[in-house]
């Protein structure tokens, strides 16, 4: 069995230069599997309200829908450490928010550490929580829950002026506690400055190759979608049309009465009549057994 990842981990990773793979994931089953991999840290997104619940965006997830899907996460007992996020107004409103709900995360979801979003005007926040025990991760550039106030999904810190403030930010999240930042939707460039300006591991999502990991969207990754994707995703499989096939195939069975065929049928046991006639092998299939309980 693998040894436990923790943020000691993964800050050790940073130093010895072995890249950092993160994905999202947000059930037991896919947790047990991708736990498999070798993967080193997973994070329950709010992303989930997008891919999971069907929300436009991630700000409708609540504190709620982010617990019960890392108790899921955490039942698998990964070996990868467990991120929370923080939802939407989670801890924008007071560093008393922030503290409570983070402490929620992980003790009602069994998160091993957190993450939020946002810059300098964070670092109150994160230096109490991280007073609270609770390891932080931070987000900066293209943030989600910005949404409205970035004028929608736009990459950042494309001039002088915005990435000069970006670095000075991951700095202060570093100062502030954070054990780890990601780096979503910034020019490859400004993440090489930021990682290399900065002691702790940098985790890019559409940041380009200098950051010191990557994390991904689950769902994204394997194909399982309906929109078209961010360039910066690379689909491994196309599952989604996997399971569209495979789905289609049963519809088509049942409707034409293919399915279920007899050995995917039970029977009723031979009478001992039956059996003294020696039919054997009938009364072999008899149903019973662990299948019978199914």
């Amino acid at each position: 069995m693998r040894k436990k990842v923790t943020k000691n981990t993964i800050l050790k990773m940073k130093r010895s230069g072995e890249k950092i793979a993160a994905i999202t994931s947000y059930d037991f089953l896919s947790t047990k599997i991708i736990d498999q991999t070798g993967i080193d840290l997973i994070l329950v997104g709010d992303s989930l309200g997008m891919v999971i619940m069907g929300y436009e965006n991630t700000l409708p997830v609540t504190m709620e829908e982010i617990i019960h899907h890392l108790k899921a996460v955490s039942r698998a007992r990964p070996s990868a450490i467990v991120v929370g996020d923080m939802p939407f107004m989670s801890y924008q409103a007071s560093v008393e928010d922030a503290v409570r709900n983070a402490g929620r995360l992980v003790k009602e979801g069994g998160a091993e550490s957190v993450k939020l979003e946002g810059g300098e005007r964070y670092v109150p926040v994160i230096e109490a929580v991280v007073q609270a025990s609770i390891p932080v991760v931070g987000h900066l550039g293209l943030t989600p829950q910005s949404l409205h106030q970035m004028g929608g999904y736009r990459i950042q810190g494309r001039d002088d002026e915005s990435a000069g403030k970006m670095v000075r930010e991951a700095k202060a999240l570093e100062q502030a506690g954070c054990f780890a930042i990601v780096i979503e939707g910034v020019p490859y460039q400004l993440a090489n400055t930021i990682t290399e300006s900065i002691s702790i591991p940098t985790i890019g999502i559409g940041a380009g190759s200098h950051c010191d990991g990557q994390v991904l969207v689950l769902n994204d990754m394997l194909g399982i979608h309906e929109e078209s994707l961010p360039r910066f995703v690379k689909v491994y499989d196309e599952i989604g049309d996997r399971i569209r096939d495979a789905v289609s195939m049963y519809v088509e069975e049942v409707k034409e009465g293919r399915f279920p065929s007899i050995e995917h049928s039970y029977s009723t046991p031979r009478k001992k009549s039956a059996d003294r006639a020696g039919d054997n092998e009938e009364s072999n299939d008899s149903g019973s057994g662990p299948e019978s309980n199914k």
